[in-house]
């Protein structure tokens, strides 16, 4: 069962030092990360009992050469090309998950759009809009944040568009 904790006080990762630095409203939701797991976004909705469509992913993509951070729901896939569009840009390629660790400062499966080491252009799917709350990694493995999506797309600098596919 996930643990539910208000805004984290001293220490914390850098998601939720951003967070609490700059006012915002989340909840810390901690839980007991397993390896063998396949899917980490669908272990964390299952650990917290959360929908997968208001989990969302955070993955990092290459858009003609420059490093981007798309956020989806856990439940669906990430569309490229709506990525690529989204920021004006023509062709999107996953990135290299070592350079993705070294920009962010993040492992992967813990990437958090929040607090990563080089603040990435960000794009949030859409469908975040439609939930009062959405969850994303907090940082680190079994560890995410709750917060409002304007919240997560302030904090991040966030465009949103429609780039999550079912």
């Amino acid at each position: 069962m996930a643990k539910k904790q208000k805004k984290q006080q001293q220490g914390g990762t850098p998601a939720t030092v951003e967070l609490t630095r700059a006012g915002i409203d989340f909840t810390v939701h901690a839980y007991t990360h397993d390896p063998a797991h396949p899917s980490y976004g669908e272990e964390a909705a299952e650990a917290m009992g959360v929908a997968p469509e208001r989990v969302f992913k955070t993955l990092v993509a290459e858009v003609d050469g420059e490093l981007t951070v798309a956020v989806v729901p856990v439940a669906g896939t990430l569309d490229l090309k709506a990525l690529a569009s989204a920021v004006g840009g023509k062709r999107a390629t996953m990135a290299d998950p070592a350079a993705a660790e070294r920009t962010t400062g993040y492992v992967r499966g813990g990437i958090s759009p929040l607090g990563q080491r080089k603040r990435l252009r960000t794009v949030l799917d859409a469908s975040a809009q439609q939930y009062e709350t959405v969850c994303v990694s907090a940082g680190r493995r079994g560890l995410e944040v709750e917060l409002s999506p304007a919240d997560l797309a302030s904090a991040t600098g966030a465009v949103l568009a429609d780039i999550g596919r079912g």
